[in-house]
């Protein structure tokens, strides 16, 4: 048997690449998968066109890499999925159509990265997500149309910052009035 297979639950001890994929039309779903252990990637992946659910999904153990990712067309979920362990990394990923659903996720551990992703079209929905200890980073994060909607996100413990942005001529909705939260840096 191989050890790094997945398992009956959906999970895999090894590592998990879908380097550079093409998701496009049709319907995919990761939704209640659980990768664990070994490191995840997802980097340079397209998805275009169709659906793809990581909703529920968890991603814990080692990096979780969606850097340079594209993310157009219908719909991609990752609604309720937890993402946890060493850091995830969307740097360079790009959301231009479509719909982005982080709706009720969960980041925890040492690092989020956002940075360099650009936010140019469609939806990305960060609503009830929870950011939870370690940093998350939004440095040069294009924000330059569609909408960017963080409404009752909660984040505490540790630090979230939207400072040195690439471009903020259409900035996220961030769901508070006033002053950001403790920890919450903005341009």
């Amino acid at each position: 048997m191989n050890p790094d297979a997945p398992t009956a639950d959906g999970s895999a001890g090894g590592e998990v690449s879908f380097y550079g994929a093409e998701f496009t039309g049709g319907t995919v779903s990761f939704g209640g998968a659980r990768f664990t252990g070994g490191p995840v990637s997802f980097s340079g992946a397209e998805f275009t066109g169709g659906t793809v659910s990581f909703g529920g999904a968890g991603f814990s153990g080692r990096a979780v890499d969606f850097g340079g990712a594209g993310f157009s067309g219908r719909a991609v979920d990752f609604g309720r999925a937890k993402f946890s362990g060493r850091a995830v990394d969307f740097g360079g990923a790009q959301f231009s159509g479509g719909t982005v659903d982080f709706y009720g996720a969960k980041f925890t551990g040492r690092a989020v990265d956002f940075s360099g992703a650009e936010f140019s079209g469609g939806t990305v929905d960060f609503g009830r997500a929870k950011f939870s200890g370690g940093e998350v980073r939004f440095a040069r994060a294009r924000f330059t149309r569609g909408e960017v909607r963080f409404s009752e996100a909660q984040f505490s413990g540790g630090t979230v910052s939207f400072a040195d942005p690439g471009a903020w001529s259409h900035p996220p909705l961030l769901g508070w009035n006033g002053k950001p939260p403790a920890g919450v840096t903005l341009p």
